[in-house]
């Protein structure tokens, strides 16, 4: 039995287009490689400024670019991991952040998980960071590791002790993780 001329034509239409889609993945591939130096060079650009600018000491600032990566990696491993959006990961609703504050997270968190992808870190067991009383937070919820209460950041803040049991160590939650609070 012959095959009819256009089958022939589609299958080989077929081929050329799963050659250009493997071309542009791999060029997706090769631009995520290269993004995932992008993001620590931004932080460290940003808290070199901050020295730079008598802002803060180089330790201070080296400390700050540590939370900054931390919320950003975590946001961006929700986000691989879940497949949900960043509302969920905040655990409010996104119209409470400012413009720009939402702008950053939202690049950044897209930089953020292909770092987490990169590395393999979308896997399902991973364990939750710790977010320590002192430290600086980004926006979203933390729960006290103690007693389990909640605590909401619409802006970045710095973590103060649990109010209900006075705990000093918390985890990042999101909608599902609260869904049974």
């Amino acid at each position: 039995m012959t095959e009819p001329t256009h089958d022939r034509a589609w299958v080989e239409a077929y081929h050329r287009m799963m050659e250009r889609v493997k071309h542009r993945l791999e060029a997706l591939e090769q631009a995520e490689q290269e993004a995932l130096p992008q993001l620590q060079a931004s932080i460290e650009h940003a808290a070199e400024k901050a020295v730079e600018l008598g802002e803060l000491t180089r330790e201070e600032a080296r400390l700050i670019g540590s939370y900054l990566k931390r919320d950003l990696e975590d946001a961006g491993q929700y986000l691989s991991t879940t497949g949900h959006d960043l509302r969920a990961w905040l655990r409010f609703d996104v119209e409470l952040l400012e413009d720009r504050l939402l702008d950053f997270f939202q690049r950044g968190v897209d930089q953020s998980r292909l770092e987490s992808l990169a590395f393999g870190a979308a896997e399902a067991d991973v364990e939750p960071v710790p977010y320590r009383c002192g430290e600086i937070t980004g926006p979203g919820a933390l729960q006290c590791a103690g007693c389990g209460e909640l605590a909401l950041f619409h802006a970045p803040a710095a973590i103060a002790p649990c109010p209900v049991c006075g705990g000093l160590v918390f985890v990042r939650v999101s909608e599902e993780a609260g869904a049974g609070d």
